[in-house]
């Protein structure tokens, strides 16, 4: 077999923006013309973009993807493109692949196997197809197979997998892509990015080459396409069982190409990250993406100085600073739509003050060393900070609420109502900030706290979007000392101090948060195993007292208390901003973990767990 070269393409698809779409594949096959690519792999529905969710059963959407498929023809002269788009037939849609010979459409690849776990709904929208089964559909006045096909090239014979296709072990294509004795087995994906999937994605690509003896190729789709989940861009290609080719993934550029010849050695392998560096640069990403995609000018932060509203700070900061970084100073400004470019020499800081307006809202139950924490953070990253009191607004209502009932509020009697009212005042002036700046309001709920309900409704959980709504406070913790010294942010270091208090007792009740709740470490290790595991209290008792040193009554009182707060705050966590997908797993009911929002809250199983 003589060395060919072929390439992967990732792109930063957007819903129903069709002509974007079309030029981001467009400019990709031009590039990967000028690197000299006879074959080129693009992503699992770039076409349409992977979340058009409904859309995909309107009997619209499908046609005009074949629309759009008809405008790339020219533009594939003297190179062979794989591109995937939705094809309905009759009343059954199908995730399909074409493949474009020099202008020709040479035949529909479907996609055999749907993704339904986790953040994946596919048999919602589309329908599996036969293995072996080939039809013959009517395209551009002829009939084009469309099936379970493979394809030559020169002296190469191949055939894809589809994203999900990879991943069903014994039952998947790639056996009888094997049997049919192909040189090199394409997979165009729409894979979700978590941290340290990458890792899995390396094995399996492995696994794949090895196993069937060919080259594998593997090019996913890239960006916050449209709202939660982030794609990461991986391009791949193996043989034998080794990764011989890599790009560097979570690009801030509307596309990458990565070409490699045929070829059983190495061709540029980009490392992988840590979980830490992985996680800073998905968000920075899918904030960037989130912020030009829904047309606004920013954000808007309530910095309490605490680690959730501190972190996200960063996130913006590392977003400004990494997108110059990749796209230049002009580039970010033109893709962000700043019209201002900075003219200081720290135009960094500059377009912080443009794109972050932060605002730190004190009671008389706030401390000097939230206030301080805030004002350094914001001053050192370069975000507009202002800061004010709310307790006039907060006694304003008290002192209504006390009238109508005919009684003073105490702490004793009324502590969530004093609390909740605090963190709701905050909300309507921090809203009509993002208002006047046309800006997306930043929430900045964790998982942690969205297991637990600890977050007051319209108030700390008001926002547009809550970018680490899916990570847990734990790790915030640790990702926050990683980031003062690795990502050289100083103005960590009076975050880092303090330790994490909702600040909405008096200052002498000395509030923490897991005073409130129970350690932070533990409430990770629990919900690991009761939302990710689906396991039971009793099985989450009888792991965990091998795992944790804690008293028996210790631990059996903090399962049952996450129990009961996870079953009675469902309705707050159908209620959160939009959240990005960032780990292993989350609690967003519309996305990866659905629960009643009405439920007997395990009272049986917490009274078996009480007898053990």
């Amino acid at each position: 077999m003589s060395s060919i070269k072929i390439a992967g393409a990732t792109v930063n698809q957007t819903p129903l923006d069709w002509s974007g779409n079309l030029n981001r594949i467009i400019l990709a096959i031009e590039e990967a013309k000028i690197q000299g690519a006879e074959i080129l792999c693009l992503p699992e529905l770039a076409i349409t973009g992977y979340g058009s969710e409904d859309l995909f059963l309107s009997y619209w959407f499908p046609k005009k993807a074949l629309d759009q498929l008809e405008l790339l023809l020219p533009h594939c002269e003297g190179i062979t493109v794989a591109v995937g788009l939705p094809i309905r037939i009759q009343d059954k849609v199908y995730n399909c692949v074409a493949v474009i010979e020099n202008t020709e459409v040479k035949g529909f690849v479907a996609k055999q196997f749907m993704a339904i776990d986790g953040v994946h709904y596919e048999f919602r929208w589309f329908t599996p197809w036969n293995a072996n089964e080939v039809v013959a559909i009517e395209f551009q006045g002829q009939m084009v197979p469309l099936g379970d096909l493979t394809f030559h090239h020169k002296e190469i014979h191949y055939g894809f997998e589809i994203c999900e296709d990879a991943w069903r072990g014994k039952l998947r294509p790639g056996y009888r892509l094997c049997d049919r004795k192909v040189d090199l087995i394409f997979n165009p994906s729409a894979s979700h990015f978590a941290m340290g999937k990458t890792a899995l994605r390396k094995e399996l690509v492995e696994e794949s080459s090895a196993t069937f003896d060919c080259y594998y190729c593997y090019a996913n789709l890239l960006g916050n396409e449209a709202g939660r989940m982030i794609f990461d861009g991986e391009i791949l290609l193996a043989k034998s069982g080794e990764i011989l080719s890599r790009n560097r993934l979570l690009s801030f550029e509307d596309f990458q190409v990565k070409s490699f010849y045929l070829e059983p050695k190495t061709q540029d392998i980009a490392p992988i990250n840590s979980k830490n560096e992985e996680f800073v640069q998905a968000s920075a990403l899918a904030l960037f993406d989130y912020m030009r995609k829904s047309h606004s000018t920013g954000f808007v932060l309530s910095l309490s100085g605490g680690a959730d509203s501190s972190s996200i700070a960063i996130l913006v900061a590392e977003m400004v600073k990494r997108g110059i970084n990749e796209l230049s100073l002009e580039g970010f400004c033109r893709k962000a739509g700043v019209k201002n470019l900075p003219t200081s020499q720290q135009p960094e800081k500059e377009l912080m003050k443009q794109l972050l307006t932060t605002a730190y809202q004190g009671t008389k139950n706030s401390s000097d060393d939230t206030f301080s924490s805030a004002e350094t953070l914001a001053e050192s990253i370069g975000a507009t900070f202002y800061h004010w009191e709310i307790d006039e607004e907060v006694k304003s209502y008290t002192a209504k609420i006390e009238k109508a009932i005919g009684r003073k509020l105490t702490w004793e009697q009324d502590d969530i109502t004093l609390q909740n009212i605090q963190a709701r005042t905050r909300s309507p002036i921090i809203w009509m900030l993002a208002n006047i700046n046309n800006a997306l309001l930043l929430s900045t709920s964790n998982r942690s706290e969205g297991d637990v309900g600890y977050a007051t409704m319209d108030g700390d959980t008001s926002g547009s979007i809550s970018p680490i709504a899916a990570v847990d406070k734990f790790f915030i913790l640790n990702w926050l000392s990683w980031a003062e010294k690795n990502l050289d942010r100083p103005g960590l270091a009076k975050v880092n101090s303090l330790q994490p208090t909702a600040e909405l007792r008096p200052l002498e009740r000395t509030q923490t948060d897991e005073k409130d709740l129970m350690p932070y470490a533990v409430i990770v290790e629990i919900e690991k195993l009761a939302i990710r595991d689906r396991r039971s209290p009793m099985d989450i008792y009888l792991i965990l007292s091998e795992e944790l040193e804690l008293e028996p009554d210790t631990l059996k009182g903090y399962i049952k208390k996450f129990f009961r707060l996870w079953s009675r705050n469902q309705w707050k966590r159908e209620r959160l901003a939009p959240s990005f997908h960032l780990d292993e797993f989350n609690v967003d009911p519309k996305t990866w973990y659905r629960f009643p929002i009405l439920s007997g809250g395990f009272a049986e199983e917490l009274a078996q767990l009480e007898q053990l």
